[in-house]
């Protein structure tokens, strides 16, 4: 295994910038970039399984994708696209 000098990690841009150290010295570099995660939104983990009443649910979210995304469900007796307004959406 090879050993290494700092001189090998001369052409290495920094990865940070120390923010005293550019303080104290007047410098043209960019500004650091700041790392941001972003977090998706979980997908539910709900699937169409011939499950079409409101007493087979266990969630006004279950409910809303069964009825968005399922057929022959009878959840919205009233046809208001709300399902289960009684048991679970209320």
């Amino acid at each position: 295994m090879a050993a290494f000098t700092s001189a090998d990690f001369d052409d290495i841009p920094p990865t940070y910038v120390d923010l005293e150290a550019a303080s104290d010295t007047t410098s043209n570099a960019a500004p650091a970039a700041i790392p941001v995660v972003i977090s998706q939104q979980a997908a539910p983990s709900f699937a169409c399984d011939g499950r079409q009443h409101c007493s087979q649910m266990t969630s006004c979210a279950e409910a809303t994708y069964f009825l968005q995304h399922c057929p022959n469900t009878k959840m919205d007796g009233n046809h208001d696209g709300i399902p289960c307004e009684q048991q679970w959406c209320n």
